[in-house]
């Protein structure tokens, strides 16, 4: 698994303490394991709450909450997460939207290579 910034893992249901005063609730808990299966890539910002399973080869956007399990390759996005596209419509996708470069200068000085492709606007 491969995680981007500020990744929140939540694997319990604090709201509990609205109501576990009351007699009939007061043992109440909520907890659940959250499993990450291989290969997969979480976005800046994603909050993945209690008992959410991320399948094998899956990709979970920026920003998403991700309410329920994200079958094997899959991207999901959003808030709530939901599935958009398979991993390999993805890799089509940004296959075909990958501008000509010239890879030997990208593996050698990557910021000036990114420059002359995305040049600031002056």
């Amino acid at each position: 698994m491969t995680a981007s910034s500020r990744v929140t893992f939540v694997n319990h249901d604090g709201g509990t303490w609205v109501f576990r005063q009351q007699p009939q609730y007061k043992g109440v808990i909520k907890f659940g394991r959250i499993t990450i299966h291989d290969n997969c890539f979480i976005g800046h910002g994603v909050v993945i709450m209690p008992g959410v399973s991320i399948g094998p080869n899956s990709v979970v956007g920026t920003g998403a909450v991700v309410t329920k399990d994200v079958p094997p390759n899959t991207v999901a996005v959003g808030i709530p997460a939901k599935p958009i596209m398979t991993v390999e419509e993805y890799a089509e996708k940004s296959l075909a939207n990958t501008p000509d470069y010239d890879k030997e200068e990208y593996k050698n000085n990557k910021r000036d290579a990114l420059v002359k492709l995305y040049p600031y606007p002056w």
